[in-house]
């Protein structure tokens, strides 16, 4: 019987089986084929029947029963086919006349391939095989339960659309397309995962990428080979750049009008089936500071805030490490008053300030995670209430002083700001502190010297990291610690589209006359 088989030793599903890969002319022998390597599944249904009249024809369904949409099959697949009057004179058009005059689906699919009918069962489609041919049908009849659409709880806005997405990729890819209906915009599918077949999306403007970024990105996809891709994060770190670096060189959102507005720049989204996290690439360093509600609101009130969280960067890397390099080397620089205060508040604590920095950042790093890992409810208060209790009850002890207290909670607070920088602001803060601790301000400022020469050393996918930032050019700046309004950001970023750079024709205010 396998003598009628193609083999190919690169199959998953199949191998097995002697490698089988095709079906064959004989009913039989497709329907031992495909029971033997479902054999240990017991959610697969396999029913088998045959037509109602002289010639009757035998045929064989095979769905998952918690994946696909029983009634769907039993109405539309079954019911029809019982009531066909197909003879076997049809002899190998008979695939073919049930796809196009019996099946009332829109979504059907020819192949012989054995393993992309395994993975279409297990997928939650239904494959029909009939007898005298050797191609089956691939039938959409998915049906699982799926979280609906709701907001975001890591990215809330004031202002804007509140819709995130799900762990439907396919969902996924309706919330983009609805936002976008020019045919310009590009889906390609494929599959990741030795063992687990994850489809995944890469989505872009045909006119607007670079297509060395995309030839970049495939290439990188092609060398991943692991046996499962259950998040973007699993993909993220076989094609970032910089793997070594804290900092992120691509970014990720669960909002599909972020993602749009990236694609609007020539940039490219890649999603995941299973996960609400879309990843974005190239990312660029300034993408830490801004927000899709900058551009929804008045473009002064968004610079301000802008700002604001390039201050708050500031604060939470830097002000404990100047804090304890003032206190232990350089006390000539503060203020007669304050530090006579700083030094009473020391009085009888038994450790250095940079002990004292280290256990309560330790301390604020413990209650954060705890509030993070407990439930909603619990969790903010626990933090909350922990935070106010550990901090007096450290000062009250003396195992700490109280300005330090008033440090760490100022940079733990600042933390919030940028969320998404957390990492690569925890270890910043601690490379700036035992710099500070050892050299003084001469550590700190070698510590930020360090840093820029890192970040601006920094590529994502061939673009530079700090892009823009830095420019002496009226155009370039536009959109980095500030945000000009909508009418004069004319272009693109000239670095990621090379194609079509104009973003808006007009460029004065549209005053009405």
């Amino acid at each position: 019987m396998f003598g009628l088989f193609k083999k190919n030793k690169n199959k998953s599903h199949t191998k097995q089986i002697d490698n089988i890969t095709n079906l064959s002319d004989s009913f039989d022998d497709n329907l031992r084929v495909l029971k033997q390597i479902l054999k240990n599944d017991e959610t697969t249904i396999i029913r088998e029947f045959s037509t109602q009249n002289q010639e009757d024809i035998k045929a064989c369904v095979i769905f998952n029963q918690s994946l696909a949409n029983i009634e769907s099959i039993n109405e539309n697949v079954i019911l029809p086919l019982l009531k066909s009057n197909l003879g076997k004179d049809n002899g190998k058009k008979i695939i073919d006349l049930i796809s196009s005059k019996i099946l009332n689906y829109g979504i059907i699919e020819k192949t012989s391939d054995v393993d992309k009918l395994i993975g279409a069962v297990l997928y939650g489609d239904t494959i029909l095989i009939v007898e005298n041919s050797k191609t089956a049908l691939i039938i959409n009849t998915k049906g699982w339960k799926m979280r609906s659409i709701t907001e975001s709880v890591n990215e809330q806005t004031v202002r804007g659309p509140r819709e995130a997405f799900t762990e439907s990729i396919m969902i996924n890819v309706s919330l983009i397309r609805r936002k976008v209906t020019n045919p310009d915009m590009t889906f390609k599918f494929r599959q990741m995962g030795k063992r687990t077949h994850t489809k995944i999306c890469i989505c872009y403007f045909e006119s607007l990428v670079n297509p060395k970024i995309v030839n970049e990105l495939n290439k990188r996809l092609d060398d991943i080979n692991i046996d499962a891709i259950l998040e973007t994060g699993y993909i993220e770190e076989f094609i970032r750049d910089e793997p070594l670096s804290p900092f992120a060189t691509i970014g990720n959102t669960e909002r599909p009008d972020k993602v749009v507005a990236n694609l609007l720049e020539g940039r490219i989204a890649l999603l995941v089936d299973g996960t609400p996290v879309v990843i974005m690439l190239p990312f660029l360093f300034m993408e830490y500071f801004q927000v899709p509600e900058d551009y929804y609101s008045n473009f002064i009130y968004a610079t301000m805030n802008r700002l604001l969280r390039y201050t708050a960067f500031f604060i939470s890397t830097s002000l404990p490490a100047i804090y304890v390099a003032l206190t232990t080397f350089h006390q000539e620089m503060i203020p007669t008053p304050l530090i006579l205060s700083i030094s009473a508040s020391r009085d009888g604590r038994p450790f250095p300030t940079i002990v004292e920095a280290l256990i309560m950042l330790l301390a604020f790093e413990i209650l954060r995670e705890g509030g993070v890992r407990l439930p909603t409810s619990i969790g903010t208060t626990i933090s909350f209430v922990g935070a106010v209790v550990l901090g007096e009850a450290a000062v009250t002890a003396k195992l700490v002083s109280a300005p330090i207290v008033i440090i760490i909670a100022l940079t733990g607070i600042t933390n919030f700001l940028i969320p998404k920088m957390l990492a690569a602001l925890n270890i910043v803060r601690l490379v700036f502190l035992f710099l500070s601790a050892f050299l003084g301000l001469y550590g700190y400022v070698f510590g930020v010297i360090g840093l820029f020469i890192h970040l601006y050393s920094m590529k994502s996918f061939g673009i530079p990291y700090m892009l823009d930032i830095g420019s002496l050019q009226t155009q370039d700046i536009k959109d980095t610690a500030i945000r000009v309004p909508w009418w004069v950001m004319n272009y693109r970023p000239k670095l990621i589209n090379k194609l079509d750079r104009i973003r808006e024709r007009q460029s004065s205010h549209p005053v009405k006359k």
